[in-house]
């Protein structure tokens, strides 16, 4: 029997080179002096050259002692990469980084408790997992966010907040004492306070109480608290509001150009309450049509600096969600001081044009105006008048509908993407409840709106964006800024959309591809496929953002492009009309980097508004079809992903999932090239756009969730319909199992 034969190092560098790479491949171990000595891998090293290799290491901040002869890597002593976790299953996280293409596997155990969102950094690992990079967690630079809403668990001496979050997949545990008096059963805001490398309970504490789960109010509250949303103002903030006084002086009024005796009215939806924009019209003597956009003068009541503007650039927005709105303004200033009500005197800041007949701009004039506004019009009154020619002002309106109309028409001509597509409003009891569904129907009056709110937008942020007058910059302004869509993803639709048999044009300029998109959302318009192009069109845009940098906006085809129109519910229209009145007043040029940073931050308050706005949708949705369980719709396929296929249905437009796990028929692959599923023994190809019909399986008001299954499928291509048969046997789980059957309704034959 041959004798081990203990390796001898031929020197220190050799020493520390193999602890090193014993330290790197396993960062989370703690390890002790004696730990070197028995791996194999390092069999001869002696105790003395451990000792010495290690106060090396420590020496040089490559390693931390944790305590008395213990060692780890020091998370700040090793080359890291930092990285962002995007997704998580029980088993793994994946974490995105800058300088990998692809994401980093990190074993659930090598986590840190981290959670998708968090900013960490990472060490990578030698071994591959499946073929891909492996990393550890080394440590959490930012927790993205550690409050979630959940429903509280109670027993006598404990209790547990259940989550709803998809982004904590653990329940938190909170002491009795933590739970600000919850019960069982009530919907929560839990901050996490310490958790544990290891543990997969979190501690926690209750820090705010919302009401029983299942409660219209304390889900919409709810929903607001996940996003970091509030839904009220502390009573400093509404008593500051309360101090303004509402009557206007004539101190106020000075030097403001005064159109109260110009034809002058508001045209808003049904149930609106604050009213921020209004038009006049006058023909001039000299055959010019002057017609202004007054936008109410919310920064003369919020000064900079105070409680009132500080809490406005906190919240940056105000958000809509399915049953209220939560505003940006106390109800003071939002729906009386500043909402343009009829037949009273208002303060605004107005953008007046003198335009001919065929909508040429002749100049332009923008400042502080007083305005009274004659009526109050309602979309639908404000059709009926453009469709009869009747009602009060009938001729003003229907001149600036013709104007309109011409803008309109012109602006898609030079470019302009004409995206629409039909999103769900809930009709509710006086619970909150949904008991209908309807979409919201855009015609010629809201066009009107909408052309000159584009029209002052454009001409606002041209007005400033083009004064060079010899600097090297134009001065610091905040615009609207939207960037041309990245080349794969237009590639990519255009590829799928050949799979359709339609055909997108090859386009380099930003005009030609424009032109290209208007033309295929207009050969589709009508069709059942509309929507779910419309989507997938405006997923291959970048998304519309604030920046001091102005790049133009490429959706509308401006070069130059602000928002001016709406200071009630949005902060950057307060700094448009303070950096304008600046300028108008021959201010310099403001701080740039501090009006790019309220820019990132209202940008990204936006972004938040609407993702609680869709959940609240969402929430709505799965309500509605709760008591629906069991019935069956036509639906078409709006996505694919590995763990299955989402449904919107054709009637009302609400999504659900088809589970992979409950398509007994077969196994199905997805093929994310092609966004398809295909099965593996039948080769049946299920993809995007396929017709199909489903069974409401689940509504899981917790998770907002709505899950489907196939009844029958229908091919896009071929138009063959396949009906699945519910498979009868049933493992000892309750979930469906064995092949399962599908008729070919076609053929008449049964397959396997």
């Amino acid at each position: 029997m041959s004798k081990k034969v203990k390796k001898e190092f031929q020197s220190k560098e050799e020493i520390l080179k193999a602890i090193k790479y014993q330290f790197q491949e396993d960062p989370l171990r703690v390890f002790t002096t004696r730990d070197f000595t028995r791996i194999k891998s390092l069999r001869g090293l002696t105790m003395a050259q451990s000792k010495e290799a290690l106060r090396t290491l420590l020496s040089d901040g490559y390693i931390t002692s944790v305590e008395d002869d213990r060692f780890r890597v020091n998370p700040d002593g090793r080359d890291l990469i930092s990285g962002e976790v995007t997704g998580m299953t029980q088993y793994c996280y994946f974490v995105k980084t800058d300088a990998m293409d692809e994401d980093l596997v990190v074993a659930m155990e090598n986590g840190m408790n981290a959670l998708v969102g968090d900013v960490v950094n990472v060490a990578l690992l030698s071994k591959l997992r499946r073929g891909r990079r492996q990393g550890v967690i080394m440590k959490i630079v930012e927790r993205k966010n550690n409050r979630f809403v959940g429903v509280v668990e109670r027993s006598e001496r404990y209790a547990f907040v259940v989550t709803d979050s998809r982004r904590m997949p653990f329940d938190i545990f909170v002491p009795i004492a933590d739970l600000l008096g919850a019960s069982d059963g009530e919907k929560v805001l839990v901050e996490i306070v310490s958790w544990d490398h290891g543990n997969r309970t979190p501690n926690g504490r209750v820090v705010s109480r919302f009401g029983a789960s299942g409660d219209n109010n304390a889900e919409m509250h709810a929903i607001l608290a996940e996003y970091g949303l509030p839904y009220r103002f502390d009573e400093s903030i509404e008593a500051e509001a309360e101090k303004i006084p509402e009557s206007i002086t004539d101190k106020e009024t000075e030097g403001r150009r005064d159109f109260t005796g110009i034809t002058t009215f508001t045209i808003d939806p049904d149930d609106a309450k604050d009213f921020d924009d209004a038009l006049s019209i006058r023909r001039l003597d000299n055959g010019l049509w002057e017609i202004g956009v007054h936008i109410a003068d919310v920064t003369h009541y919020v000064t900079e600096g105070t409680l009132l503007d500080k809490e406005a650039l906190d919240r940056a927005t105000s958000v809509y969600l399915v049953d209220r709105v939560v505003p940006m303004l106390p109800e003071r200033l939002s729906n009386g001081l500043c909402s343009l009500r009829p037949g009273e005197k208002k303060l605004c800041f107005s953008a007046v044009f003198e335009m001919n007949d065929e909508c040429e701009v002749l100049s332009e004039w923008f400042g502080r105006t007083v305005i009274y506004s004659d009526r109050r019009f309602t979309y639908d009154e404000a059709q009926q008048v453009i469709e009869t020619g009747k009602g009060d002002l009938a001729e003003e309106i229907t001149t600036l509908n013709r104007l309109a109309l011409k803008m309109r028409a012109d602006r898609f001509k030079n470019g302009s993407i004409a995206f629409e597509r039909d999103e769900p409003k809930f009709r509710l009891d006086d619970k909150g409840h949904p008991t209908g569904v309807y979409f919201k129907v855009m015609k010629e009056a809201n066009h009107l709106i909408e052309e000159f709110m584009l029209l002052a937008n454009r001409h606002v942020a041209r007005f400033i964006g083009s004064r060079k007058k010899g600097r090297a910059k134009a001065p610091t302004f905040v615009y609207r800024v939207h960037d041309k869509p990245n080349e794969e993803k237009y590639q990519d639709f255009r590829t799928f959309a050949s799979k359709f048999g339609y055909t997108i044009k090859e386009a380099t300029s930003d005009r030609a591809i424009a032109r290209e998109l208007n033309r295929f959302l207009g050969k589709i318009k009508g069709k059942k496929e509309e929507n779910l192009f419309s989507i997938l069109a405006l997923r291959s845009m970048a998304k519309a953002i604030y920046s001091v940098d102005n790049i133009g906006h490429y959706g509308l085809a401006f070069d130059y492009y602000t928002h001016f129109t709406s200071p009630i519910r949005r902060y950057p229209d307060m700094m448009v009309h303070r950096l304008l009145q600046h300028y108008l007043d021959g201010g310099k040029s403001a701080d740039r980097d501090h009006y790019e940073e309220l820019c990132r931050h209202s940008s990204e308050r936006e972004v938040r508004a609407a993702e609680a706005e869709r959940a609240s949708i969402k929430y709505k949705m799965v309500e509605f079809m709760s008591d629906k369980i069991g019935a069956e719709f036509d639906g078409f396929i709006s996505g694919i992903t590995d763990w299955g296929i989402f449904v919107e249905l054709a009637d009302t437009k609400i999504e659900g999932m088809v589970s992979v796990r409950d398509m007994t028929d077969d196994t199905y692959n997805f093929d994310q090239e092609n966004y398809r599923l295909v099965g593996v023994r039948s080769r049946r190809v299920i993809m995007l756009g396929d017709a199909v019909r489903v069974r409401v399986l689940r509504a899981d008001l917790k998770r907002k969730q709505l899950d489907y299954e196939l009844v029958s499928h229908k091919d896009y291509a071929t138009g063959r319909e396949v009906s699945f048969e519910p498979d009868d046997l049933r493992g000892s789980s309750g979930r469906k199992g064995g092949k399962g059957k599908r008729r070919d309704k076609k053929e008449g034959k049964k397959k396997r």
